[in-house]
C-alpha cells in the first residue's frame, strides 16, 4: 500500500486501508474505554448498587449500554443522520461533566432513582438537540473564563470519588478496612504505572496508560486474592438492550439540571469539533459540522437515556490522539465505533469490569479526574486576568465550592433549587455567566 500523502491525511472522507484502519480505530478505543465506563460505575455506587452489592446485575447493564451507545452515538458524528452529526472522526462516550448533577439526584436512593435519571437524560438530550442550531449565536456568553471554570468545577466536584475509591469505597466507611495500607497500596501502583506509561511510553503504551494501569493493579489484586471471577461465570453471553430498563419517572430537579448541563456538553464539542478541525485538518470548523455535532450529542443522550445508559459526550483525549497520528479519516473512529457496539452486547465484558477492586478503580479515577483539571487550567491559561475577570472568577468559584461543601446552607429552599445550587457546577457557571454579562468590560490592572 502506498504511503498516504499530507492531503490524503487530512481528509476526513480518505479510507486508509483495513490494515491502517483497524489498529488505529481500536488505539481509539483504548484511549477512552476506562473513561466512558467510570461515570456508569460511579452513579451506580452512589446510588448503592455498586461495587459490592449483592446484585451486581443493574450495574453490568449500565456498563453494556455505555459501551453500546458510546458507539451508536460515535456512528452517529462519523457517518451523520440527515442534519445530524459533523461527519469527522470524533468519539462519543459518557459525560463526566453530568455527574455532579447525577450524583445528588441518585444518591443513596438505590435503583429506583435511575428511572428519574434516565427518564431526565431523555428529556434533557431532546432539549439539548432541539437548541444546537443557535448555540453558535450564544457563544459569545460562554468565553474561556467561563468554559474554564465550569470544567475545573467538575474536577474538583468529582475529586473526593476517587479519594474514596482509593481508601476502600463508601460502603467500607466507618469500618477499619477503609483507608488501609493495601487499599492505597492498589490505588497507588495503578498511579505510578500509569504516569511511567504517559511519560516513558510510546505509541498505545502511552495512550493506553490508564487502562494498562488498571490491568497492572488488577494483576497485583489478583495475586493478593482480591478478585473473583465468579460473576463473569454467572453473566450470560448476550445481551439484549431493553427500553426504559429502570422504568419512567419525571423528576423536575432531575430535568432541569440535565437541560442546563446540556449547554455545557454542547459547548464542550463545540470545543472539540474546533479542535479537530483546526489541528486535523487546517481549517476553522464549518457550522454545518457544529450544528450536526452538537445535535448528536443531544440525539446521542436521549438515546442512551431510553435504553438506560448515561449522556454521553465527545471525548477530548481522541481528539489529541488525531493529532499525535495526524490521520483526520472518520472511517477509522468508525471501526472503532463498531467494536465498541460488539462488547456492548457481550455481558461478560461488563461482569469482568465489576471485579476490579474498588481500591485498584480509585487509582484509575484520580488520575482521570485530575487530568479534567488540568485540562481546565490550560483553558484559562488563556485568560487575560484583569481585576474584573479576577473577581468575576473567584466569585462563582467561591459560590459553587461553597455550597457543595455546605449543601445544609440552602435546606429550606425547595427541592429542585437546592439539588441545582449543590452540584457545584451549575451555580458556579450561572453566576460567571451572570456577571460576565453584566460587569462591564474595564480593563484593570491585576
Amino acid at each position: 500500500m502506498s504511503p498516504m500523502t499530507a492531503e490524503q491525511a487530512r481528509d476526513p472522507d480518505h479510507f486508509p486501508g483495513l490494515a491502517v484502519a483497524i489498529p488505529l480505530g481500536v488505539q481509539h478505543v483504548l484511549a477512552m474505554f476506562v473513561s466512558n465506563l467510570t461515570p456508569a460505575i460511579i452513579v451506580a455506587g452512589a446510588a448503592g448498587f455498586g461495587f459490592g452489592s449483592p446484585d451486581p446485575a443493574p450495574m453490568i447493564y449500565m456498563i453494556q449500554m455505555a459501551m453500546l451507545f458510546a458507539g451508536i452515538a460515535t456512528l452517529m458524528q462519523t457517518i451523520g443522520l440527515g442534519p445530524v452529526g459533523a461527519r469527522l472522526p470524533i468519539v462519543q462516550g459518557t459525560s463526566f461533566a453530568f455527574l455532579p448533577v447525577m450524583i445528588p439526584i441518585v444518591a443513596g436512593q438505590g435503583v429506583a432513582a435511575m428511572a428519574q435519571l434516565t427518564t431526565a437524560a431523555v428529556i434533557g438530550g431532546l432539549f439539548h438537540a432541539c437548541v444546537s442550531s443557535c448555540i453558535g449565536r450564544i457563544r459569545f456568553a460562554l468565553p474561556p473564563m467561563v468554559t474554564g471554570l465550569v470544567v475545573l468545577m467538575i474536577g474538583l466536584s468529582l475529586m473526593r470519588v476517587g479519594v474514596q475509591y482509593a481508601a476502600g469505597g463508601v460502603a467500607a466507611q466507618g469500618t477499619p478496612a477503609y483507608g488501609a495500607g493495601t487499599s492505597w497500596m492498589l490505588a497507588g501502583i495503578v498511579v505510578v504505572v500509569t504516569l511511567g506509561l504517559s511519560f516513558y511510553g510510546r505509541g498505545l503504551w502511552s495512550t493506553a496508560s490508564v487502562l494498562l494501569g488498571l490491568l497492572a493493579g488488577y494483576g497485583v489484586a489478583a495475586a493478593m486474592g482480591r478478585v473473583s471471577l465468579a460473576p463473569v461465570a454467572a453473566a450470560g453471553w448476550v445481551m439484549v438492550p431493553q427500553p426504559f430498563h429502570f422504568g419512567f419517572a419525571v423528576s423536575f430537579p432531575a430535568i432541569l439540571g440535565f437541560c442546563l448541563m446540556g449547554f455545557i456538553s454542547a459547548i464542550e464539542s463545540i470545543g472539540a469539533v474546533s479542535a479537530i478541525c483546526e489541528g486535523g485538518a487546517g481549517r476553522p470548523a464549518t457550522d454545518r459540522e457544529l450544528i450536526g455535532a452538537t445535535s448528536a450529542d443531544g440525539l446521542g443522550t436521549a438515546l442512551a437515556g431510553m435504553f438506560g445508559a448515561m449522556p454521553n459526550t465527545s471525548f477530548s483525549q481522541n481528539v489529541g490522539l488525531i493529532a499525535i497520528t495526524g490521520i483526520m479519516s472518520r472511517h477509522i473512529v468508525t471501526i472503532g465505533a463498531l467494536f465498541l457496539i460488539l462488547c456492548g452486547f457481550a455481558p461478560k465484558i461488563g461482569a469482568l469490569i465489576t471485579t476490579i477492586p474498588i481500591e485498584v478503580l480509585g487509582g484509575g479515577v484520580i488520575v482521570m479526574f485530575g487530568m479534567v483539571a488540568s485540562a481546565a487550567l490550560s483553558i484559562l491559561s488563556g485568560v487575560a486576568w484583569t481585576q474584573r475577570n479576577m473577581l468575576i472568577f473567584g466569585v462563582a468559584l467561591s459560590i459553587g465550592i461553597g455550597l457543595e461543601l455546605e449543601p445544609d446552607a440552602v435546606s429550606h429552599l425547595p427541592g429542585t433549587l437546592r439539588i441545582i445550587l449543590t452540584s457545584g457546577v451549575l451555580p458556579a457557571a450561572l453566576v460567571a455567566v451572570i456577571l460576565n454579562l453584566a460587569v462591564p468590560d474595564r480593563v484593570s490592572a491585576a
